[in-house]
C-alpha cells in the first residue's frame, strides 16, 4: 500500500507544479481576478489546495487539529505560494518516507475546523488530499485554459509514462 500512496502523492506534486508553471505566465490581476466556480480567483484556489495539504499533515503527522487553512492573504505572489508549497511538499515526503504499510491503516483521530471530531484510516487521508487536490487542480485548469495557458493532460497516465521514460 505504502508504494501506491508514494505514486499518488508524487503524481499530486508534480500536477500542481504544472499548474504553477503555467499560472506564472499569467499577471497578478488575472491571478487575483474573480473565478465564481472556485475560492475567489486562481490564487486563492491555489492557496486553498497548499493549505488542505498542510492541515491534513498536522492532523495526521503531528496529532494536531488546526482551526483554520492557511490564510491564502498572507502568500500575496505567486512566486510566495510557490516557495511555501515546496516546503510543504518536502514536509509530506519527509513524513511519508518513515512510514511503513502498517502506519498507514493507523486510525487518525482529527477535529474539522469547526471543531467535530472524526476518524480515518492515514491511507484513507492520503487518499483525499490527492482526490481534493484533482478537483480544484480542474478548476484553475479551466480558468488557465480561458487564459491561453493550459497546463495540458494532466491525467495521472501522463504522469506515468513520464517516469517511464
Amino acid at each position: 500500500m505504502k508504494k501506491y500512496i508514494e505514486m499518488i502523492l508524487h503524481y499530486n506534486y508534480w500536477a500542481n507544479r504544472r499548474l504553477l508553471v503555467r499560472a506564472a505566465s499569467l499577471s497578478q490581476a488575472q491571478l487575483s481576478e474573480h473565478a465564481p466556480t472556485m475560492w475567489k480567483s486562481i490564487m486563492d484556489t491555489m492557496a486553498h489546495v497548499l493549505g488542505a495539504e498542510w492541515i491534513w499533515r498536522q492532523r495526521a503527522q503531528e496529532g494536531v487539529s488546526p482551526v483554520a487553512l492557511l490564510n491564502g492573504d498572507k502568500f500575496g505572489t505567486l512566486e510566495v505560494l510557490q516557495q511555501r508549497w515546496a516546503e510543504e511538499e518536502a514536509a509530506m515526503l519527509a513524513y511519508l518516507d518513515g512510514l511503513i504499510d502498517a502506519d498507514l491503516n493507523r486510525v487518525i483521530q482529527y477535529k474539522n475546523t469547526a471543531g467535530d471530531t472524526f476518524e480515518r484510516p492515514l491511507w484513507q487521508i492520503l487518499t483525499h488530499v490527492v482526490n481534493h487536490g484533482t478537483q480544484h487542480r480542474s478548476e484553475v485548469a479551466l480558468y488557465l485554459t480561458n487564459f491561453d495557458c493550459s497546463p495540458g493532460d494532466m491525467d495521472i497516465s501522463i504522469y506515468l509514462a513520464e517516469q517511464d521514460d
